[in-house]
């Protein structure tokens, strides 16, 4: 219940303030999202400002939000809807910032992750070799970590 409540204030004071939300608060409200319907429709409506053309980043955690929405939906129909609809946003987002670790790496983790008769698995080898590759130019301590140990995992 404190975790619902603090994630709510944080969404708010996100949706309430005129200035760009900083990039550790979406990523915490991205991993509270995969268990949380709410916090997913929050944190899409929260990112729906930003486009290939202004942020790519926040457009791939859009897009990869809306890809996780149809975790928590029933209807098939509205579920690859949403799957495809987020698809194409996170494609979008890699090919205007191809060089985007963390992009690269949210399509890593949902590839590896997404049934396979979804047929989105074409990026997977080639986008763990990029990040096997960047992870030591990567300046961001926590960022490096969880993408070695998703990694580590995911061999």
């Amino acid at each position: 219940m404190k975790a619902y409540l603090l994630c709510f204030f944080l969404i708010q004071s996100l949706l309430s303030s005129a200035k760009t939300p900083e990039i550790e608060d979406i990523r915490v409200l991205f991993y509270k999202a995969e268990s949380s319907q709410k916090v997913c429709v929050e944190l899409i409506k929260l990112l729906e400002p930003y486009n290939d053309k202004n942020n790519a980043l926040f457009l791939g955690y859009r897009a990869s939000t809306t890809m996780l929405m149809a975790k928590h939906l029933i209807n098939p129909f509205s579920k690859l809807s949403y799957f495809k609809k987020g698809k194409l946003m996170l494609e979008k987002a890699i090919q205007f910032d191809q060089k985007n670790i963390e992009l690269r790496f949210l399509r890593y983790t949902i590839q590896t992750n997404v049934p396979s008769f979804l047929n989105y698995s074409d990026n997977k080898e080639h986008d763990r070799v990029f990040l096997l590759q960047s992870l030591n130019r990567l300046n961001d301590q926590k960022l490096k970590n969880i993408i070695s140990t998703y990694l580590k995992k995911a061999s």
